[in-house]
C-alpha cells in the first residue's frame, strides 16, 4: 500500500465532496437547461447533462442523481411530469460521470491492472462517457415526446445562456484544469488530485457554501470513504498475489480460450458476467476482482489495456442502477419521491439505449483509444 499514486484517491474523494457542498449544482443545472431546454422533455433532457458534468466533477454517481435531482424535481412537478419517469431519467444518466475524468474507478483499474497510463485511462473515457450521456438523453426526448413533453417555448435565449455559462465555468474549469495538465504532463495524476483539493475548497469558500464546521465534517467523510477504498486496495494485493501463486488467471484464460478462440464470443461472455457481478458487487471491489481474472485472458487476442478498462469500468457503472444493489438507483427513487415498480417499465428503455453503448465500447476500439492516440499517450 506504500505507494504515491495511491493518495490520488483519498485527494479525488475529498475533492468531490467539497464540490458537493460547494453549491455547483444549480449552476451546471442552470447552464444546461439554458443550452438545451428548447429540446422536447426540456427537464429532462437538462437532468441528464447535468448529471453528466456533476458526476464528473464529484466522482460520485449517487451525489449526482441527489444533488441535480433535487434541483430539477420542483421543476418537472409543476410542469407536470410523470415522477417515475422523472426518476428514471435521474438514475440512468448519473453513472456517466463515473466515466468522465477524473474518475476514482479508472484510476483504481489503472493500479490493478499494474500501472495502465491514468492519463491515458482519463482520456479514454470521454467518449464513453459522451455515448452514456448521448443515450440516455436519446431515451429521454423519446418518452418525452410520447408523452408530449414540450421544451421552454420561445425563442432560443442567447443572453441568458452566456449569463449561465459565465456563472458555471469556473465549476467546469475544474475538469479543464485538472485533465489538461495530467494530459499536458504539467503534473501528475497524484499532484491534479491535491490541486483539484484546493480548487474545491477556493471554489466552495468563495460561493460561500462551506464554513470552517462543514469543512470539518467533509475531511471527516471524505477519510472515512477514502480508508474503505485504500483497505480494498491494500487487500486485492494480497488477493492478486493469491491468484498469481495458485495461477487462476492462467486457469480461467485457458478454459476460456478452450471454450472458445473468437474474440466477439469470448468479450459477450465477459460482458454477461460483469454484468451479473455488478448487479450485486460495488465498483471498487468488482475492479480489484475481475481485472487480473480477464485482463489476461483480452491481451492473448491484442486488445489494449486502455480499452478493456473502459469495458470494464462501463459495465460495472451499470451496476449502480440494476437492482438488488443498485445505491444511484435507490436515490433517484427516493430524491423523485417514486417506487421500483414504477420506474423499471421506463429503466427497461434506458438499460436498452445503454446496452447499446456498451456493445459499441466493446467491439469498436476506436471508441475508446482514439482520443488516447490523437495526444500521443499510446
Amino acid at each position: 500500500m506504500s505507494k504515491f499514486s495511491l493518495t490520488a484517491i483519498p485527494f479525488f474523494i475529498l475533492a468531490g465532496n467539497l464540490m458537493n457542498q460547494g453549491g455547483i449544482a444549480k449552476r451546471l443545472v442552470d447552464f444546461v437547461m439554458a443550452l438545451l431546454g428548447k429540446l422536447p422533455g426540456a427537464l429532462l433532457v437538462t437532468n441528464v447533462g447535468a448529471n453528466a458534468l456533476f458526476g464528473a466533477i464529484s466522482g460520485s454517481a449517487s451525489a449526482a442523481a441527489a444533488a441535480v435531482g433535487s434541483m430539477v424535481e420542483k421543476g418537472e412537478e409543476e410542469q407536470g411530469y410523470d415522477k417515475a419517469l422523472c426518476a428514471a431519467t435521474n438514475g440512468a444518466s448519473a453513472p456517466a460521470g463515473l466515466l468522465i475524468p477524473p474518475s476514482n474507478a479508472l484510476i483504481t483499474y489503472s493500479l490493478a491492472a499494474g500501472g495502465t497510463s491514468v492519463a491515458a485511462l482519463f482520456m479514454a473515457g470521454y467518449i464513453p462517457g459522451l455515448l452514456w450521456t448521448l443515450a440516455c438523453m436519446a431515451a429521454a426526448i423519446f418518452f418525452a415526446v410520447r408523452k408530449g413533453y414540450r421544451g421552454t417555448p420561445g425563442r432560443f435565449d442567447w443572453k441568458n445562456l452566456g449569463v449561465c455559462t459565465l456563472k458555471a465555468i469556473p465549476s467546469l474549469s475544474l475538469i479543464v484544469v485538472v485533465i489538461g495538465g495530467i494530459v499536458g504532463g504539467v503534473f501528475t495524476a497524484t499532484e491534479g488530485s491535491a490541486i483539484a483539493v484546493v480548487y474545491a475548497l477556493l471554489l466552495g469558500v468563495c460561493y460561500r457554501n462551506i464554513t470552517l464546521r462543514s469543512f470539518w465534517q467533509i475531511v471527516v467523510d471524505s477519510a472515512k470513504m477514502s480508508g474503505m477504498v485504500v483497505f480494498l486496495i491494500g487487500v486485492s494485493n494480497i488477493l492478486g498475489w493469491v491468484m498469481a501463486f495458485t495461477q487462476i488467471p492462467q486457469a480461467i484464460s485457458a478454459a476460456l480460450l478452450g471454450l472458445t478462440s473468437n474474440p466477439v464470443v469470448i468479450l459477450l461472455i465477459m460482458n454477461v458476467i460483469l454484468l451479473a457481478a455488478g448487479t450485486f458487487m460495488d465498483v471498487t471491489p468488482a475492479i480489484l476482482i475481475f481485472t487480473p481474472l480477464f485482463l489476461p485472458v483480452v491481451q492473448t487476442f491484442g486488445m489494449s489495456p486502455v480499452q478493456f478498462g473502459l469495458i470494464l469500468v462501463y459495465n460495472l457503472c451499470i451496476g449502480n442502477i440494476t437492482p438488488p444493489v443498485g445505491n444511484t438507483l435507490f436515490v433517484a427513487i427516493k430524491v423523485g419521491r417514486s417506487s421500483l415498480p414504477q420506474v423499471m417499465p421506463y429503466m427497461l428503455g434506458y438499460y436498452l439505449m445503454i446496452l447499446a453503448g456498451l456493445l459499441l465500447v466493446t467491439y469498436v476500439p476506436a471508441v475508446s483509444l482514439a482520443l488516447p492516440r490523437l495526444a500521443g499517450l499510446i
